[in-house]
């Protein structure tokens, strides 16, 4: 089976072997075969270290396929079906699921530890306890959520992750107010989702942040008012919000440098949502006097802050409606064998989204 592995921590190119074996069928597994993948920020932070993962590992989580074989006990889906693949499923059962906040289950962490392959060198890992840049992957029942027949296997590979996380972060956590001034500050593929996420809630003025400029020009065809760079930021700050600040900055590169800045241009009172996943040795600083006195909220938000299952649910009506457009997010599209193309594409800038077609 044919399958992108990553050796070693830092490295920056992935080797695509055909002598990897998906394993861990049994009771409560399921073995699904890989339609298409789109590549996310986060699958570069592992390979950097940034984010925790064993390696050697296959990265990708933002999946989507049909089931080839289910283990015992296994009754949400059967061989034939079409899925998405669920990096983060809920147990139901933990503290935090009898809570309603099923994204903060930790069921799924806990398969990140356990491989997911391995080849005649030994175990592989799989990203996030998936590892979709592959051909075939075993996963608990739980991560294989049914997606109707209508539902192409790349636009369900990017209700995934990318989408959820970026729609939720609008939707469910910041709970955009209507007639609100909101800012993106890094706009791939989650970020342009958070615009769409704050343009349904009828945000009044959305600006997108980014260095790149293709990008700007493609979070104006997704919903924002205005695009800057960073460097312009100042001036849209005056200009929308006559200097007070936002009432809503959205965060999504994963970075406190940029935290700092989303903190800095929302108005008192504001929300700053933080969406972008960073590494544990970068530390964002705020003093105590300026928490006490601009009484801005800080609300993170984890794979869109809602549950997973019912945000796949309404982002596809959405999608089925024409409120949201998933197809214009993926810009590029390359055959497995080309992945390391991919990543230079997410590098540079150039991609929302590409497809990685198996």
């Amino acid at each position: 089976m044919r399958a992108a592995v990553l050796h070693e921590i830092g490295q920056d190119k992935l080797e695509i072997l055909d002598d990897v074996e998906a394993t861990g069928f049994g009771p409560g597994r399921v073995r699904i075969r890989v339609r298409a993948t789109g590549l996310c920020h986060s699958d570069l932070s592992a390979m950097a270290g940034v984010l925790p993962q064993p390696a050697p590992f296959v990265p990708g989580h933002e999946g989507a396929g049909e089931i080839l074989e289910v283990g015992e006990g296994v009754t949400n889906v059967k061989p034939g079906d079409r899925v998405v693949v669920c990096w983060l499923p809920a147990c139901g059962t933990c503290p935090a699921c009898k809570r309603g906040q099923t994204e903060l289950c930790l069921a799924g962490f806990m398969n990140a530890g356990t491989p997911n392959f391995k080849r005649p060198g030994g175990d592989v890992f799989g990203f996030a306890g998936t590892g979709t840049f592959t051909e075939e992957v075993v996963v608990d029942a739980g991560c294989a959520v049914p997606i109707p027949d209508d539902v192409p296997f790349d636009i369900a590979a990017l209700i995934g992750c990318g989408v959820t996380t970026g729609l939720g972060a609008a939707l469910n956590t910041a709970d955009v107010e209507a007639g609100s001034s909101v800012a993106v500050i890094g706009c791939g593929g989650v970020g342009i989702s958070a615009i769409q996420g704050a343009r349904l809630k009828g945000a009044a003025e959305i600006v997108a942040v980014d260095p790149v400029a293709s990008r700007r020009e493609a979070a104006l065809k997704f919903g924002a008012t205005r695009a800057v760079s960073p460097d312009e930021l100042p001036d849209a700050k005056q200009t929308v919000t006559a200097g007070e600040g936002f009432d809503y900055v959205f965060e999504v590169v994963g970075r406190s440098a940029t935290a700092r800045t989303a903190y800095e241009n929302t108005r008192r009172g504001g929300t700053l949502v933080v969406v972008g996943a960073g590494a544990m040795d970068d530390y964002l600083q705020l003093n105590m006097f300026e928490l006490f006195f601009d009484e801005k909220r800080i609300l993170p938000s984890m794979y869109g802050g809602g549950d997973v299952l019912r945000s796949y649910e309404r982002t596809v009506a959405l999608w089925r409606a024409g409120r949201i457009d998933l197809e214009g997010l993926i810009t590029h599209r390359v055959p497995l064998s080309d992945i390391n193309e991919a990543l230079d594409q997410m590098r540079t800038g150039v991609a929302l989204r590409t497809c990685i077609e198996i």
